[in-house]
């Protein structure tokens, strides 16, 4: 397969690198590929009271706007058979029941890849997570952990997050920390839980004016040139899924 030209969802152009040829050029008949051996596995995790109430405050549906931002994409690329997509709160990636059910069975087997999208404390669990699936043999291709948050010791008392501080192994880290000009009520949260100081790791580390909230701004927003987190993330699987999965 030769090198080709993809559009980015913010309009620019990226070229996919060339992948090896899967039939030999003597043989024309057309190779299939069964789509389960292809698939990418994203999981969405969000924060408190995202998916559910977090002692009767929401469930606020961060996480899943990009979620369902992201799969709009894909649909709109007709790759949809090959990406399976999971929206989890937090808590369902602590301990060792919960990624059992959640996590492991989501997974068609260790060589697909993961990719992890956590906000706030999702974003403190799902760096656990990242370790957690690497050590098991789990290829995790991707972390993407916006305003993460976990460091204070009031909220680790109060909610189903890891103590100690996550040490992510994935393919490539990119983090954005909430840093608004006008914090709000989300922002006054997140300082209660204390956000994630991250001073080295990521491959893309970068502070955004926008409030804890909104998630989506932040996956969406340029964090390298004029490519987002969902740029990133959707030239990444793309590439993937066209280097062999689609032959």
């Amino acid at each position: 397969m030769e090198a080709q030209k993809i559009i980015l969802p913010n309009g620019k152009e990226a070229t996919l690198a060339a992948s090896p040829t899967l039939t030999p050029s003597d043989n024309q008949a057309p190779k299939v590929v069964e789509a389960s051996n292809c698939r990418v596995v994203v999981f969405f995790i969000g924060g408190a009271g995202d998916k559910e109430s977090y002692y009767f405050a929401g469930a606020y549906n961060n996480i899943l706007e990009v979620h369902r931002h992201f799969a709009r994409l894909i649909r709109q690329a007709g790759r949809t058979q090959f990406y399976q997509a999971h929206y989890l709160s937090y808590s369902d990636v602590r301990g060792g029941w919960d990624i059992d059910k959640y996590i492991y069975k989501g997974v068609p087997d260790k060589s697909t890849p993961v990719y992890i999208v956590g906000h706030s404390l999702g974003g403190w669990n799902g760096a656990h997570l990242s370790k957690i699936l690497s050590k098991k043999g789990y290829k995790v291709e991707m972390l993407i952990t916006l305003d993460p948050v976990g460091e204070g010791a009031l909220v680790w008392l109060g909610s189903d997050i890891y103590f100690s501080k996550p040490e992510p192994v994935s393919g490539y880290w990119i983090n954005v920390k909430a840093a608004p000009k006008r914090p709000d009520a989300s922002d006054a949260v997140a300082n209660f839980g204390e956000q994630w100081r991250v001073d080295s790791g990521p491959d893309i580390n970068t502070h955004m004016d926008v409030n804890h909230a909104y998630a989506l701004d932040m996956f969406i927003s340029p964090v390298r040139g004029s490519a987002s987190a969902s740029d990133i993330l959707f030239e990444s699987i793309i590439s993937y899924i066209d280097g062999g999965c689609s032959a």
